[in-house]
């Protein structure tokens, strides 16, 4: 039998994981997908894309991921170039193409690229099913010391400003980056008040530390599965029952902390890895199945069914919608 704490089902999404630049005006203590030189930078092209789009397998979801504002990072006059290149002049005017690109595809747009202004997130809110900012921590930390855009303050204020715009957002915290558990708490209850003011986090991710070479944290030890649980514990306790407790499969073991309240396991990529951490492999759809028996898995869009339900989308998305959501809004399994 299962806990009588469990959920009816765990969710996870199918994606395909773009990241557009590594171009980022923030240089974190922890971080390996950053570029550091000319040599290591990118800008991915229209055709590149296009290429992952076209085999694309079964996924639903385009997950554009970015370096944060890169137009002011150091290396900023080379993403200004090569975004030119493609035709475009800003960040949010390129992924915006590249979003109408995956739509024409069948592919539903999420874009998580750091902080945004309310002007980006509108020109960006019609091409995407879902949008999504880590909060990481509301604590001052040595490991953000170089990262204006890890200041808690302007993380909040565009969680904010996605709330007043009603668009379905992604957010989580970081566990293990020099935080203590009271930050932890901290944080959780910071998102469950902002929820309670907008009402438009999906989920909440559980996201562990893990150590890279040549980082300023390289030395430091990745947390202990037991302050893992005592967070998703405390998540559950704090944020609305509403919101989804997600776990990544490929950084955690996700069967006990399913049966400590965690109810999603995020996306996952046949074609593509996890450039945030590309140490980690991602699970195939039956090994996620063998890791949670048994509890059921039900494969979902990047927009959760309640907003689906409430038509937090637009016209833009709304034939993928249609084609993609069943009638309790999880995906149609002849999709």
């Amino acid at each position: 039998m299962l806990p009588e704490t469990s959920h009816r089902y765990v969710t996870f999404s199918r994606n395909i994981f773009i990241p557009v630049t590594n171009i980022c005006r923030n240089a974190c203590g922890y971080c390996v997908y950053r570029a550091c030189s000319r040599e290591d930078a990118y800008v991915v092209g229209t055709e590149a894309v296009l290429n992952l789009f076209r085999h694309r397998g079964t996924a639903t979801e385009a997950l554009f991921t970015s370096g944060e504002q890169p137009e002011r990072a150091a290396l900023g006059s080379l993403f200004t170039a090569r975004v030119a290149e493609e035709g475009f002049r800003s960040l949010s005017a390129y992924t915006k193409h590249l979003c109408q690109l995956a739509i024409q595809h069948g592919l539903l747009p999420h874009c998580n690229l750091g902080v945004l202004s309310r002007k980006e997130l509108m020109e960006l809110k019609d091409v995407n099913a879902s949008m999504g900012l880590m909060l990481e921590t509301t604590a001052e930390l040595e490991a953000h010391s170089q990262s204006p855009g890890k200041d808690p303050a302007v993380r909040l204020q565009m969680l904010e400003e996605a709330g007043r715009l009603k668009i379905p957002f992604t957010t989580g915290i970081l566990i293990g980056i020099g935080e203590t558990q009271e930050d932890r708490i901290r944080s959780l209850e910071t998102l469950a008040a902002v929820h309670e003011r907008y009402g438009h986090i999906q989920e909440v991710i559980m996201q562990p530390f893990l150590p890279k070479a040549a980082t300023a944290m390289e030395n430091t030890s990745s947390p202990p599965f037991e302050m893992i649980k005592d967070t998703v514990r405390a998540a559950r306790a704090i944020l609305p029952a509403e919101i989804a407790i997600q776990v990544p499969p490929n950084l955690t073991s996700p069967k006990a902390l399913i049966e400590l309240g965690a109810s999603d396991l995020g996306g996952i990529s046949e074609r593509t890895i996890d450039y945030i951490n590309p140490e980690a492999p991602w699970p195939t759809e039956e090994e996620l199945r063998r890791k949670i028996a048994p509890y059921e898995l039900r494969e979902r869009l990047p927009i959760y069914p309640r907003y689906i339900q409430k038509g937090r989308y637009s016209d833009r998305i709304k034939p993928l919608i249609e084609r993609y959501a069943d009638e309790t809004g999880l995906r149609r399994k002849s999709s």
